[in-house]
């Protein structure tokens, strides 16, 4: 599979061991959801503060989060697709808090990469267009999420 992740640990809090988690994890993940290849997307750690004020300045919420997708290819307003040609298929960038993932991992009593795995497959999901509006879109995407994860190996 060849996907191209752009990684960026803006916090320097993650270990060589668990980037290579993730990326494996993202790899395997765009397999079994049939991504093209060479498609690309950015992973990107953050901090509590920058994570609030990505979360203040782009949905309107001053408080932070846990991790938040900006997927390329959805259309906003008046927009019009680009297709074709041989421009690799970008698929958007996902930020992920490290704090808010330790803070998590405790409060669920799982490990912190496994907290780290379900946050960053779920960003990835956001980005192939799963969404969690309506239950029976939570249901999908949030089974679609275990599932990738145990078959992975990093169950709770």
């Amino acid at each position: 599979m060849s996907i191209m992740i752009d990684f960026i640990d803006e916090t320097n809090e993650l270990s060589e061991k668990e980037l290579e988690m993730i990326e494996r994890l993202l790899f395997f993940a765009a397999e079994k959801e049939n991504v093209e290849e060479n498609s690309e997307l950015s992973v990107t750690f953050v901090t509590n503060d920058r994570i609030q004020e990505i979360n203040r300045e782009y949905r309107d919420k001053d408080r932070p989060t846990d991790v938040i997708s900006f997927a390329m290819e959805e259309l906003g307003e008046g927009e019009i697709p680009l297709v074709g040609g041989d421009m690799p298929r970008v698929l958007g960038d996902i930020i992920i808090s490290v704090a808010k993932a330790k803070e998590q991992a405790d409060e669920y009593g799982h490990s912190f990469i496994r907290e780290l795995g379900f946050l960053a497959v779920h960003g990835f999901l956001h980005l192939l267009g799963y969404d969690h509006e309506i239950e029976a879109d939570e249901k999908k995407m949030f089974s679609r999420q275990k599932e990738l994860l145990d078959e992975f190996g990093l169950q709770r």
